[in-house]
Order: structure tokens, then C-alpha cells, then sequence
């Protein structure tokens, strides 16, 4: 038995059954890319940005990116029914108009129950938020913020291009407009130390957010983050390191509060460092474990703020 909230139960329990994410290339730019914000993005991000590619590769619609994946999905999963997680790069990044068919193309599928948007905080506004909002109506929806850090020093190292107060501001518009939250943090950040990390923690538990995806920083090749651990200067965890940090930032963390993801899924080709990230399933039984004989679970020192209400 898990001791935390995972995702797959949270979706068995709104459908009944498994349900399967299927991760989508829109082919949206980065502001933090493409000179508004900054160029070259954040230190750990390469030019494919956290997703599958498969637009700038490829070429392939919404249509077609869902039609491919569905087929592996069911054969492996057995899953029946989906949500269009739009991944790659930042997806509220353009006119709401072509954002809007974007997410049309990918929920007129009947057997696509739900909507999942990964973007950056300082890319949505009221106009977009309330676009998404009506699908509310007839699907799951998720906005995915990507916090990586709950202290704006670190940001600017890894040169986030938006502040905690940024964040902050856009989970609460969000609540507004009655829309599910999930905060991506990277734990191992340059810089960071146990303490910072278990501050991230807790400033996500004060705030309305439901769900949070826990990330390992490992190093992909062609990156600024490659540059400095090619050079010596930065140093990654190691999973014991990585597995005992994820246990003391689920203890702090709400227990109702979804855990979407607990580690990362690099691609071989592309990782230069650790090794180790490459083995999720070792990953999650090592986290499992520690959770066992520690035993402990999530929210066990959770403490209720008034700041998130």
C-alpha cells in the first residue's frame, strides 16, 4: 500500500478505471527561448524543451500525435480512456484563438476524458484561464505550473525568467477560475540544500494547489547544466540522497494533495548524469522503501495555513 496520494488511484477514483496520459507537442515556442523573457532557457532544458519532440520533428498534428500514441497505450495499458497532456515547451504561449483549437483538436476524441496544460506562470491571463475553464464542463482539467523552486535566488540561477511571487499569483488566479493546480519542483537544484528544498515544500502546502510533480535534476547533454557538470561545478544527488529528500518533502506536503510524478524520464541518448535516473521503477521502490522504514507517509507533519485559504 502507497504511503502517499499517487496519481493512479486519484484517477481511478474520478473514472472508475485506468486512465492514460498522452503527451502532446503543440509546437509552441518558450518566452524564455525566443528572447522575451530570456534566450536559451532554463540551465537544465535543451531544445526539445521537457517534452516528446514530436511536432518539430515530425511534423504530426494533435490527431496524429494521439492517434500513435494511443495504439502502444492500450496494447500496453489496456487504458480506455485519456487525457491530452500538452507538455512540450509552454502551452498558453500564443493568441487564445489558436490555443483554443489546439485543445479542441485534441478533446473532440470521445474516449479523451480530461485536459492537463503544462506552461509557465507568467503565461496566462484571465482570458486564457477562462477559455479553459469551460471544459470544465465536460472533462478533467489540470494547469501545470512549472515552479522548480520556491526561492527566487535559485531561479535566477537556473535562469527561470519569472519570480515565486509570479508563481504565486498565478495559482491563485487560477483558483479563481475553479481550475485544478499542479506545481512542478526539481529537487538538487545548483546551489540548493536539504533546508530550501523542505521551503519549497511547504510554500506549495500553503497554497491552492492540488497536485505536485516531484522531479530528479539530472543532467541532459547540449545544456548550460551539462556545461557546469562537465566542469566540476555542480554535483547531482544520489538516489538514496534523492529518495530521503522526496520522503521529508511528501511529509510536508497536505495529504489530499495529488502526487502526479516523483522522479523524471530522461531519455537514454540524452542523459549525461546520473546513471541511476534511467531506472525508475528502482527509483519508486526505493522511494516505497525508505517511506516503509521510515515509517512515515505523506502529510505526516503537514501543518494547515491560513495563507492558502
Amino acid at each position: 500500500m502507497k504511503r502517499y496520494r499517487d496519481f493512479n488511484t486519484y484517477l481511478r477514483e474520478q473514472f472508475g478505471e485506468r486512465v492514460q496520459r498522452i503527451s502532446l507537442d503543440a509546437g509552441l515556442g518558450c518566452p524564455n527561448r525566443d528572447g522575451t523573457v530570456s534566450r536559451g532557457g532554463c540551465i537544465f532544458c535543451d531544445g526539445r524543451g521537457s517534452g516528446t519532440g514530436a511536432f518539430s520533428e515530425d511534423q504530426e498534428s494533435i490527431a496524429q500525435q494521439i492517434s500513435r500514441a494511443k495504439g502502444f497505450i492500450q496494447k500496453r495499458y489496456k487504458a480506455r480512456k485519456f487525457i491530452a497532456y500538452f507538455q512540450s515547451f509552454t502551452n498558453t504561449y500564443g493568441p487564445v484563438a489558436h490555443l483554443k483549437g489546439l485543445y479542441d483538436d485534441a478533446l473532440r476524441h470521445p474516449d479523451m476524458v480530461g485536459l492537463s496544460v503544462g506552461t509557465r506562470p507568467d503565461c496566462i491571463n484571465e482570458e486564457i484561464l477562462e477559455m479553459i475553464s469551460f471544459y470544465r464542463k465536460d472533462h478533467l482539467v489540470w494547469m501545470e505550473y512549472g515552479l522548480q523552486s520556491g526561492h527566487d535566488k535559485t531561479l535566477q540561477i537556473i535562469n527561470r525568467g519569472h519570480s515565486v511571487e509570479c508563481f504565486e499569483r498565478a495559482v491563485r488566479l487560477t483558483h479563481d477560475f475553479g481550475l485544478n493546480v499542479c506545481a512542478h519542483v526539481i529537487l538538487g537544484l545548483p546551489g540548493e540544500n536539504r533546508r530550501m528544498m523542505l521551503e519549497t515544500a511547504k510554500f506549495i502546502a500553503a497554497l491552492p494547489v492540488q497536485g505536485v510533480k516531484i522531479h530528479l535534476l539530472y543532467v541532459i547533454r547540449r545544456t548550460p547544466l551539462a556545461q557546469l557538470y562537465e566542469k566540476g561545478t555542480f554535483r547531482c544527488l544520489e538516489r538514496d540522497e534523492y529518495a530521503n529528500l522526496v520522503v521529508d518533502f511528501l511529509e510536508l506536503l497536505p495529504p489530499e494533495m495529488v502526487i502526479q510524478r516523483l522522479t523524471g524520464d530522461p531519455g537514454k541518448s540524452d542523459l549525461l548524469a546520473p546513471g541511476w535516473a534511467l531506472q525508475k521503477m528502482e527509483n519508486l521502490k526505493t522511494i516505497q522503501d525508505t517511506l516503509e522504514r521510515r515509517e512515515t507517509w505523506q502529510g505526516r507533519l503537514y501543518k494547515k495555513s491560513t495563507a492558502g485559504a
